[in-house]
């Protein structure tokens, strides 16, 4: 794993834990859904990094984008 790669990982998982910790603590429920989308869309940027590009597709799809729009 190159360096780039390993800093753009670590940058996704810091944005990951902070939108996740924004979600559980905000009052306000739209903050809240968007945040755990948000955290979704972190999460299928950093599969498709490490080359799980099936993975990455599915969590876009269902994580950010389908559970959002529900809720």
């Amino acid at each position: 794993m190159s360096d780039l790669t390993l800093w753009m990982s670590a940058l996704l998982a810091a944005a990951m834990l902070v939108s996740a910790a924004l979600s559980i603590v905000t009052t306000r429920l739209p903050l809240a859904i968007l945040s755990a989308g948000a955290v979704s869309l972190f999460a299928s940027i950093l599969f498709m990094l490490l080359g799980a590009p099936d993975v990455a597709m599915t969590e876009a799809a269902i994580g950010s984008g389908l559970t959002t729009f529900l809720f």
